[in-house]
């Protein structure tokens, strides 16, 4: 694959209503707007154009006057951050093969190099979606039903994903589950995604499915409707998003740590 990297469209979903933490893009990490925060990293990642897709004029106005972030004002009653970034495409009039990164409004510290990596990713692969993964190091973050695990075919496509440990090693874990057995590719899910432009809105139709809502994995309906996920390795670590008070509280002290 090319080490060129295309030409992509950064479109942050930020929803004001969060029920873990209300008002979640405009809490502030050392002062900063969480949303301001993602968009700076998106601007980092060197993307074409930055769409902010916000259901609430709080969060416009805490991102006026940021150069180059443009802000989609969108309906308040989209069921997910994917339906949103539709509504943006809609409204910009993407061409279906234009890249679309979904970058998630809770990623403030999302890496540079990772964004561009899944843009990367889409662009080399003739899958119509595409997102990333790290090696799972530990049997406690394999067996963590809130870590997203995923298994990949040989050309690269997931064949699934799971909150479930997987792969199974069947030997191995029937005596120690402290452990992991080594030549596995244990690889946990990060929540970034790429998609074309043209897919996003098809993706949108697809009717739920009983595996996505078993395991409440979003991206579970894209392969049971039959369609490629490409997943490569993230080149950089993506550290924690942020669902709650904790986490945010954990965000400063780590911010603090790398000045």
């Amino acid at each position: 694959m090319s080490n060129v990297v295309p030409p992509f469209i950064v479109a942050i979903p930020a929803r004001y209503g969060s029920t873990r933490l209300p008002g979640k893009p405009l809490r502030e990490i050392d002062g900063i707007p969480m949303v301001v925060r993602v968009a700076q990293r998106a601007l980092q990642a060197g993307a074409a154009q930055i769409v902010v897709a916000v259901d609430d004029a709080r969060i416009a106005d805490a991102l006026a006057g940021q150069a180059g972030i443009d802000i989609c004002m969108t309906r308040a009653d989209h069921a997910s951050g994917s339906d949103r970034l539709a509504e943006c495409a809609l409204h910009y009039g993407w061409s279906a093969d234009s890249i679309v990164v979904n970058l998630q409004g809770d990623e403030p510290f999302a890496p540079a190099a990772g964004i561009r990596a899944v843009a990367q990713a889409l662009a080399g692969d003739d899958a119509p979606m595409a997102t990333l993964a790290t090696p799972i190091i530990d049997a406690e973050e394999l067996f963590d039903p809130n870590v997203v695990k995923l298994v990949r075919a040989a050309n690269g496509h997931a064949l699934y994903f799971s909150r479930a440990p997987i792969p199974w090693a069947r030997d191995a874990f029937a005596g120690d589950r402290h452990s992991l057995p080594s030549g596995l590719p244990f690889l946990r899910h990060i929540g970034i995604y790429a998609y074309r432009a043209g897919f996003l809105d098809r993706y949108t139709r697809l009717s739920r499915t009983p595996l996505e809502q078993a395991e409440s994995l979003e991206q579970l309906r894209v392969l049971e409707h039959g369609h490629a996920i490409a997943v490569r390795l993230t080149p950089e670590p993506f550290p924690p998003g942020i669902d709650t008070q904790a986490d945010l509280e954990r965000a400063e002290q780590w911010l603090r740590t790398q000045h």
